[in-house]
């Protein structure tokens, strides 16, 4: 019978080359399929493989092949799943249900199932439309040949290079399932700490926006209406200067209010062009911590983000220099970003972490740096940048309890010293036309 040289994936997504025995090329593919694998590459003892899969694969070790089957079965044609009619392939997907679909992933792989068929299960149940299509591409792509980190490069849009590439290094080690978990928990916990700092940020805003909209209405339908009353009842007497100086902030708004919304526009768009520039994107970050109460609360985020970005990677066996460019990556501002790389280039010359660290301007506080080092002096790095993660964590749950107790108090002062302003300015006038009411009926 028959020999024939096979490259599959096995039910962890990595692949493997052996010979089988069989009548034709189906028998074997059919074979295989049964034992479990999704092969890549099937050809006859001797000639040329049949993909180009194969080539890449010369050199790796041969893998156990399945045992032979006595009853000879054709193999249908390698396909993937059906293609989704809705959805747009590679497009934004929220970073909450990425979340979800790494967990769930995680937790199908961690129970034994091979991943083409768990991308086939999350493939149906999943409810964005863009997520599925992808997943039923990803699904695809597995089953034609190419590695899951192969897979997920194609979909740059949704999986980053941190996602990437600590998926290759779970699959050139062999624990694909530890790392998606792994990457599941970093997601969850970053999301978190993300979560935290929004809520802070939150409240300032929406207080804000009360602010103007209350301001906007007495501006235009209140203040106009009081001045006419003035005007009938005061017979032209001078108004205190708080209520004209309430009134000619009105007139100016109601007369010039297309170059107020023209001043907003360019100010937005003259951010959306800085942050645009590295160079720019670099000072409003550097602005933004400076600021006194929220800056400390985005150096810890950042520093939080730093450590477990970095810690994760090297943990799951990306090489530091390759994890240090991705953290500096999703690092998430340009000043955190710069100081990574120059620990990048320090690296690649030999030279420690700690160094340009401590020479980054008071970015990373003395005690990141401090247990940094220990951790490179006693060989625990990625374990010692988890645990300054951990802790720096806890840091940002301090600072959004902080912040929030004492943004309340500010904010509600700020909105009643505005509201209250125009209130005072209106009523004024109104207690010196009581008053001549008061005189004038007394006289008579």
């Amino acid at each position: 019978m028959p020999k024939f040289n096979y490259v599959a994936l096995d039910a962890r997504g990595q692949e493997s080359t052996g010979l089988i025995e069989a009548s034709s090329t189906n028998e074997a593919v059919g074979q295989l399929r049964q034992a479990g694998y999704f092969p890549t590459s099937v050809s006859e003892d001797g000639k040329g493989p049949s993909n180009a899969v194969a080539k890449r694969n010369a050199s790796a070790p041969a893998g156990k092949a399945p045992a032979a089957s006595k009853k000879a079965v054709a193999a249908p044609k390698v396909k993937g799943p059906k293609p989704v009619k809705k959805g747009k392939i590679g497009g934004k997907v929220k970073q909450k249900t990425l979340m979800i679909f790494t967990r769930q992933l995680a937790t199908l792989i961690d129970a034994g199932l091979p991943l083409l068929r768990g991308l086939t299960v999350l493939e149906k149940q999943e409810r964005d439309p863009g997520l599925k299509a992808t997943t039923a591409k990803l699904a695809e792509s597995v089953q034609g040949g190419s590695t899951f980190s192969e897979s997920l490069a194609q979909h740059p849009k949704i999986f980053n290079k941190l996602f990437i590439n600590m998926v290759k290094a779970g699959e050139l080690g062999g624990v694909l399932e530890i790392v998606l978990i792994r990457l599941a928990e970093f997601q969850e916990k970053a999301q978190k700490v993300k979560n935290k700092v929004k809520a802070a940020m939150i409240y300032p805003i929406v207080v804000l926006c009360i602010a103007v909209t209350i301001v906007s209405f007495l501006t235009i339908f209140i203040i106009p209406k009081f001045e006419q009353i003035f005007k009938d009842m005061l017979n032209g007497k001078p108004l205190p200067a708080l209520t004209q100086w309430v009134l000619d902030v009105s007139h100016l708004a109601l007369s010039y209010w297309y170059l107020i919304i023209g001043a907003v526009a360019l100010i937005v768009f003259g951010y959306s062009f800085a942050i645009s520039r590295p160079a720019g994107r670099a000072a409003m970050d550097r602005l933004v911590l400076g600021l006194p109460m929220f800056g400390d609360l985005v150096r810890k985020s950042s520093i939080s983000r730093f450590a477990r970005t970095l810690g994760t990677l090297v943990t799951s066996g990306v090489p530091i220099l390759q994890a240090l460019n991705i953290t500096r990556d999703t690092a998430g501002n340009q000043v955190i970003a710069n100081a990574i790389s120059k620990v990048h280039d320090s690296v690649k010359e030999g030279e420690s972490i700690v160094q340009p660290l401590e020479a980054s301007s008071g970015i990373f506080p003395p005690m990141v740096i401090s247990m940094i080092d220990v951790g490179e002096e006693t060989g625990q790095l990625p374990e010692m940048l988890l645990k300054v993660a951990e802790v720096y964590d806890d840091e940002v749950d301090n600072a959004v309890a902080g912040l929030t107790a004492m943004m309340e108090p500010v904010m509600i002062v700020f909105l009643a010293v505005i509201v209250g302003t125009i209130v005072v300015a209106l009523f004024l006038p109104l207690v010196s036309i009581i008053q001549n009411l008061g005189g004038g009926g007394g006289g008579g």
